[in-house]
């Protein structure tokens, strides 16, 4: 007759407890019908190994050899229907599960690091952790602020220890043969992240301990973190158990539930919060200070972003917490990156994480833009920005339209700060530049500056200026509403030599007759929302000899005021 005899799933408390411990199964079959096999030879499965007796070979000399103690021989003889300690024929096969294998050392790996993450070994050595760090067990790790690291156990599964945390790797060991981990996580602040691989690889056990309680799972993503609360507890996938002395019914937290325990007792499950959205445009970051803004979730109270370098957020660079929905971040290379924000609820449980792909290329750094802005009245439109060290050259790109659909010029290869033109028409402008530098033999072009705007207006004229011969000198311009203006008469193309400057509300000047002689003049415009245009290209104007009467009047004929006859 065939039977089975099965371990059943156990929960273990201690203190206030959350443990769910894995079951092993094993076929149990009849004396007679055992299976036979090479005396002295092992077969190794995933759940236990399978001994086949040697010759003088006995319960208790098998569970000494192969378990932590002779005391399971009777185990091992229920297990597998062996009644009598000696009566053990030759090439049986004694099943032996990995819950009684003997542990043998283990270790755990660093895979992933940033910032400063102190270890203390069992010894009391102390030392910084790098990536490829081997760390043992009854290692105390500690992460400063901004620093993250990640170890990855025997059997791939994940333990990520992130800023402000301390851990003890209370137990770092395997079982012979199955290399089936067992491991224990003493949280003693801050938080840790476990991500467990599943029951079917091996027949392991994984616990988290902290101050109140602890979280034993196989196969879960789940995180365990002090708060002013108590200990949070969260699923991610999977399930947990939660209970306590004073309730020894467990609680069985599936994915997307969360519970505080206190000292009070276990909390109340609840839903976890909805994983937050990002606000558009974070996909590419073009400046050294990345941003993000975080849309509202209902029911949170704050939100926890990470940047890190692999989607699953084991590699994790930099984070934050924030009440305001807004996230900067510096001091970050130009690289690919993700980031993983979760809603906290007024419980600080944190809830479903989103994790999405983002780009920062903010390097080199653009130029500093100086001119134009706002409004141009000029016929050649000089473009000005600040130099850059790092900079080989500058690209310039004016366009009509903000969104640079439009581009009206684009020009690279510029090795100065100025680039002037004179082919633009009348109308509104958006302009902005960027820095190229010389990297691993080619060019690379950073993010261009911020967009400038400006409007390109008629540039201020002066009328024709005619010497009538008369005593008086009128001077006019076009205006606009609004405007006042500067009027400059100088005896030098330069205007250094000023013969007037004056301040008009009026376009027109009306001035006494200068002396005979070559003038220059020149107006420039304040428009009525204060801006300053540029002077009028200046104007050449000759006062000349005139004869006058008695009474200083221009003595005129039929063709106007009679002037002397040139030698």
């Amino acid at each position: 007759m065939h039977h089975r005899f099965r371990l059943n799933p156990t929960v273990k408390f201690l203190g206030v407890a959350i443990s769910v411990i894995c079951a092993l199964s094993f076929a149990s079959i009849s004396q007679a019908e055992k299976i036979k096999g090479a005396p002295g030879t092992i077969k190794i499965e995933t759940a236990g190994i399978t001994y086949f007796a040697s010759e003088r070979d006995t319960l208790t000399t098998i569970a000494k050899r192969f378990t932590a103690t002779p005391n399971n021989w009777e185990a091992l003889g229920k297990l597998n229907q062996v009644r009598n300690d000696r009566a053990i024929p030759i090439g049986s096969g004694i099943l032996i599960p990995a819950e009684l294998l003997i542990e043998e050392a283990s270790q755990a790996n660093v895979v992933a690091l940033a910032g400063n993450v102190k270890e203390i070994s069992s010894k009391g050595t102390e030392s910084r952790l790098a990536v490829g760090s081997v760390v043992l067990e009854g290692s105390q790790i500690s992460t400063d602020k901004n620093s993250f690291v990640t170890f990855a156990l025997p059997d791939d599964s994940r333990i990520s220890v992130p800023s402000n945390s301390q851990v003890n790797l209370a137990k770092l060991r395997m079982t012979q043969f199955i290399k089936s981990p067992r491991t224990l996580i003493k949280l003693v602040q801050g938080k840790v992240e476990s991500k467990v691989t599943p029951l079917t690889n091996n027949k392991g056990r994984f616990e988290v301990s902290s101050p109140l309680a602890i979280a034993g799972v196989r196969g879960t993503h789940f995180r365990v973190g002090v708060n002013n609360n108590g200990i949070a507890n969260e699923v991610l996938e999977g399930g947990v158990a939660v209970g306590t002395q004073v309730q020894p019914q467990a609680v069985v937290l599936p994915a997307g539930k969360g519970t505080v325990v206190s000292g009070a007792g276990v909390g109340k499950p609840v839903d976890l919060l909805a994983a937050p959205l990002l606000a558009e445009g974070f996909q590419l970051q073009e400046r050294p200070a990345l941003q993000f803004t975080v849309q509202p979730v209902a029911g949170a109270v704050s939100y926890h972003a990470q940047i890190s370098k692999d989607r699953e957020s084991q590699n994790i660079i930099a984070e934050g917490v924030d009440k305001d929905m807004r996230f900067k971040f510096e001091d970050i290379d130009d690289g690919n990156y993700f980031i993983r924000v979760t809603a906290i609820d007024q419980n600080q449980l944190e809830g479903i994480p989103s994790t999405q792909a983002f780009v920062l290329k903010a390097r080199p750094e653009p130029p500093f833009p100086l001119s134009p802005k706002h409004k141009v009245r000029t016929e050649t439109v000089s473009f000005t920005w600040t130099q850059s060290s790092e900079a080989k050259t500058y690209r310039l790109q004016v366009a009509s339209d903000a969104l640079f659909k439009q581009i009206v010029l684009d020009q690279g290869n510029i090795s100065v700060s100025e680039v002037s033109t004179d082919k633009f028409s009348l109308g509104k402008y958006f302009w902005r530049v960027a820095s190229v530098i010389e990297r691993n033999g080619g060019e690379d072009q950073g993010p261009f500056s911020p967009v400038q705007s400006f409007q390109l207006l008629s540039p201020q004229a002066m009328n024709e200026v005619q010497d009538k011969g008369q005593n008086t000198m009128d001077f006019g311009w076009p205006a606009e509403a609004g405007q006042s203006f500067l009027v400059q008469i100088s005896q030098d193309a330069d205007f250094k030599n000023l013969y007037l400057s004056k301040e008009l509300e009026q376009a027109s000047l009306s001035i006494p007759r200068p002396e005979a002689g070559v003038y220059f003049i020149r107006v420039r415009a304040t428009d009525a929302d204060r801006f300053v245009g540029n002077f009028s290209k200046p104007q050449k104007f000759e006062i000349q000899l005139r004869w006058t009467t008695s009474g200083g009047d221009p003595l005129e004929s039929m063709g106007g005021a009679v002037r002397p006859q040139k030698q």
